[in-house]
């Protein structure tokens, strides 16, 4: 059986391609490739959302690298490639990329949103939104 694949896990102030990040968990043996975007809103709790900026702590490569190689880890996953933006950025500009491949959908789904959580969960990356007010908040900032 071939090892699980970490295509990559990146930190980057460039817009992400979700086209590159399927094509790089491609493999033969898999029959399904579930990806994942996560878009800027124009909203959040009510609140109309202008702009948003992130920033992201020094370890956050490595983090988004571990939390990618533990779902690569599992027994029915293939490859997985996901990526993280920071800086400033637009409404429907696109923050988080997510893709992973193994041999069934069901597999698939469940790891790739395990994939999303876990970097939602653990990602030492902070928001800044700004609101049509002129408020601003930071989420997840400590």
């Amino acid at each position: 059986m071939t090892a699980p694949t970490i295509t990559f896990g990146e930190v980057t102030d460039q817009p992400l391609d979700l086209a590159t990040h399927e094509a790089a968990v491609a493999d033969r043996r898999a029959g399904a490739v579930v990806s994942f975007q996560g878009v800027v809103r124009d909203h959040d709790h009510g609140r109309q959302v202008t702009s948003l900026e992130y920033e992201g702590h020094p370890s956050a490569a490595q983090v988004l690298r571990e939390v990618a190689a533990e779902i690569a880890a599992e027994p029915d996953v293939y490859a997985v490639a996901v990526s993280h933006r920071v800086g400033p950025l637009a409404i429907g500009d696109v923050a988080l990329v997510a893709a992973v491949s193994t041999a069934h959908r069901a597999a698939a789904f469940a790891a790739c949103a395990r994939l999303v959580d876990e970097v939602k969960a653990r990602l030492p990356i902070w928001k800044r939104q700004v609101f049509a007010d002129g408020t601003e908040e930071w989420v997840n900032c400590p």
